[in-house]
Order: C-alpha cells, then sequence, then structure tokens
C-alpha cells in the first residue's frame, strides 16, 4: 500500500504578504508629508522652494542606504537589517510630529530616506531565497503593486486624519502603525526557509527543487562589473529611464495634493479622494504589464519587444497625457489626464528590473544597484526642483512641462539604446 506524501504548505505566500505589507506602510509614509504641505508651509512660513528642498532630503537619505543596503543585507541577512531600518524609519516619521521649524523637518525627511533606503534590496533578497524561480515574477508583481495601492489608499486615509486630527497626530499614528508590524516579521520570517518552523518538506522542494539559479554558486563581488554595467549602453538607457520613472512618482507623490488644493481650490477631503484614482488604475496597469511582458517574450522570444517597446509606449503616452492637465482648466479633465500619466508611468516598474536582469544576469546586483541609485537622485530632484519651479513662476505649468519633456527624452533614449537582445554581459 503507497502512503501519500504530506501536500506542500504555502507558508512562502505569507512571507509575500508580510513584504506586501510593510511596502504599503513604507510608501504610506514617504508620501504622508505630501497632503500635510498647505498645513506646514503656512505654520512655518515656507515657500515651495524650501519645501521642495525638505520634500527632497528624502532623497539624500534614500540614496544612502540605497547603495548599501545589499551589502548589509548579504553581510547580516534580510531579518535583522529590516528589523532595524523598520525602527529607524518608526522614529523619523514619528519625529516628524515634534518639528518645530524647517531643519527639523529636513532631519526627520533624511532620516525617514535613510531607514527606507533598504526595503527593496530586503524585498528582492527574500524573494530569491523564499520563491521558486517560475514564481518570483508573480510574486515581486504582488509585492510591488503595493506602491501605487498604498497611494491610492493613503490619500483618501491621511485626509481624514488629517481633518479631524491634524498632521502632527498624523505622524505618530504612521509611527505606531510599523512598529505593529515588527512582531509578525521577528515570529515568521527567517533567512532561510530551512529556518522555519513552518515550511514542511514538500515545500522546502518546491522552493529549491529543479532551481538552478539556486543550485549556481554565488559569484563574488568584482570591482569590474561597475564599469561593465556603466559601459553598457542598454543599462545606461535602462537606468536613465528608471530616474524619469522615479521623478514622475517622485513629482506626483509628493506634489499632486498641493495641486489640486490650490490650483483647483479643493478641500482636503476632495483632496484624498481625487488622488485615489491615479494611483489605482497604475495599482492595475502595474499588475498587468509584467505578465503581459513575460507573455510577449514567450511568444516573440524578443527582449525588444517584450521590454523596451513597452517602456517606449509608456514613457510616450505619459509624456502626451500631461499636455491637458496642462491647457486644461477642468479639474476632471485634468484628473482624468494625470490618472493615465502616473498609471502609464507606474505600469512598467517591473519591466525595468527584468530588463537589468536579462541583460546582466551575473552582474544583476549592480546593475540594479545602479538603477535604484538613479531613482534616489530623482527622489530628490523632482520635489526640490518643482519647488523651485513653483516658485519661480507661480504655477504648476512650468513643472508639468519638464515632468512631460523628460518622459519624451526618455522614449527617445530608449528607443535608440535600449537593445537587449544584442547587449547581454558575458556569465563569467
Amino acid at each position: 500500500m503507497l502512503l501519500s506524501l504530506p501536500a506542500p504548505s504555502r507558508f512562502r505566500w505569507w512571507i509575500v504578504l508580510l513584504l506586501f505589507v510593510i511596502t504599503v506602510f513604507n510608501y504610506i509614509d514617504r508620501s504622508a508629508i505630501a497632503y500635510a504641505v498647505p498645513a506646514i508651509s503656512a505654520q512655518f512660513h515656507l515657500a515651495p522652494s524650501a519645501m521642495g528642498v525638505i520634500l527632497g532630503a528624502f532623497g539624500l537619505g534614500y540614496f544612502v542606504t540605497t547603495l548599501i543596503g545589499g551589502v548589509a543585507i548579504d553581510r547580516w541577512g534580510t531579518r535583522i537589517v529590516l528589523l532595524i531600518a523598520a525602527l529607524v524609519w518608526s522614529i523619523a516619521i514619528g519625529s516628524t510630529a515634534f518639528a518645530v521649524g524647517s531643519l527639523s523637518l529636513l532631519a526627520a525627511r533624511a532620516g525617514l530616506g535613510l531607514a527606507e533606503g533598504p526595503n527593496f534590496s530586503a524585498m528582492s533578497k527574500a524573494l530569491a531565497e523564499w520563491l521558486p524561480a517560475r514564481e518570483r515574477a508573480t510574486a515581486m508583481a504582488c509585492v510591488l503593486v503595493a506602491v501605487p495601492a498604498a497611494l491610492a489608499l493613503g490619500g483618501p486615509l491621511l485626509t481624514a486624519i488629517l481633518g479631524v486630527a491634524g498632521w502632527r497626530l498624523m505622524f505618530g499614528i504612521l509611527s505606531l502603525l510599523v512598529l505593529v508590524w515588527i512582531p509578525f516579521w521577528l515570529w515568521l520570517f527567517r533567512d532561510s526557509p530551512a529556518a522555519s518552523p513552518y515550511v514542511n518538506a514538500a515545500e522546502g522542494r518546491v522552493i529549491s527543487g529543479n532551481d538552478t539559479a539556486k543550485r549556481t554558486p554565488d559569484h563574488a563581488f568584482r570591482w569590474r562589473d561597475i564599469g561593465l554595467v556603466l559601459a553598457n549602453r542598454t543599462l545606461a538607457a535602462n537606468t536613465f529611464a528608471f530616474f524619469v520613472f522615479g521623478y514622475s512618482l517622485f513629482f506626483f507623490m509628493n506634489w499632486l495634493p498641493t495641486f489640486l488644493e490650490n490650483h483647483y481650490h479643493l478641500s482636503i477631503h476632495n483632496v484624498g479622494l481625487f488622488s485615489f484614482l491615479p494611483w489605482s488604475f497604475a495599482a492595475v496597469l502595474l499588475f498587468a504589464c509584467g505578465p503581459f511582458s513575460d507573455f510577449l517574450l514567450r511568444k516573440t522570444g524578443s527582449l525588444r519587444i517584450a521590454r523596451s517597446y513597452l517602456l517606449i509606449i509608456s514613457q510616450l503616452g505619459a509624456a502626451l497625457a500631461v499636455i491637458p492637465v496642462v491647457l486644461s482648466g477642468n479639474s476632471t479633465v485634468a484628473i482624468l489626464f494625470i490618472s493615465l500619466a502616473v498609471g502609464l508611468n507606474m505600469s512598467t516598474n517591473a519591466v525595468y528590473f527584468a530588463a537589468g536582469v536579462d541583460v546582466a544576469r551575473r552582474q544583476a546586483g549592480t546593475a540594479l544597484g545602479i538603477m535604484d541609485a538613479g531613482l534616489a537622485v530623482a527622489a530628490f530632484v523632482a520635489p526640490s526642483l518643482t519647488g523651485y519651479v513653483v516658485s519661480l513662476t507661480g504655477s504648476f505649468s512650468a513643472a508639468f512641462w519638464l515632468l512631460g519633456a523628460l518622459s519624451l527624452s526618455s522614449a527617445i533614449i530608449v528607443a535608440v539604446f535600449h537593445r537587449p537582445d544584442t547587449d547581454r554581459l558575458a556569465e563569467v
């Protein structure tokens, strides 16, 4: 008589859920200040240019730990690094509630950037350890969709708290939410599935079996990899396009609420409701675009079609969508085309990561680290430059034109230089 073997447990998807939740907190926390900009600016008498520098300070801290976060995770493990990061960002977001002026706001914002920098390196490392190769793209999409989902939910939620309790209490509440996540992380997560009491032997075989990536020994970091990555035209184009992606993300994340409130004289409650549409639309497109890119690759065998063409279409569409926002004085038209711009820009988030791995499989860590550094630069440049432009011109029109021009330049750069089929780096 044959004995039936136990079915594989599915605990790895609880790990995906943990990463999804902390990424939701990550983006709600970093975007919360955007809804408080009018109140904070009025209380501390800050011009848009000064407020832009405060918003951009997040990018300075983020840049540092984006570069070193992966190294720290490889050295000490995902569990301890993300634990420390969550504790520090709880303190940083909470300290915003006690700000007494521009310097304390700037310090709190930079501290939040420092603390949140390792999040996506931790996510990538955890998914690599906990998911078999055939499930990683799906898992990555499940976690990355937390970005627009957080921004969609954050609008109504944060403006409701602001309307009732004010901006200081809002930051205090957000600080406590991160602390609620930490016990679940310590309880459920281990750096290796083999160390988890909730993963049975069958699931362990699912995670590690028939996965050549897990059987291939890790390569040590080589300094010449940096030169190889920087000299590759496709990776350079990918990094520039990801910078523009980040510029658009941080432009809308930091300044959309102020634009809606000042330009269309919306109440803070309506600002939250109007902000829901762009980010929820982006969540749908992002979740669909990753699998669609893989579908195109299976059907055509062409990375140019599956990766580059999607990047071109998304950035070109985002550039065109900006035009009616500037030319129309109607709030409904504006929010519809802002939704289109945000959705198209966000849709290819996973495609940038996939293209980096396609071209630099052996040097993927270096390639994605440099790409993420471009995003961190955008996190500083977008809010700071937008604040300066608004102070200089007295409106958001020039800032939107600049955003559209950058998106157009991204589409052109990708069209000319993004050739992932022919630019693959040697795996030696």
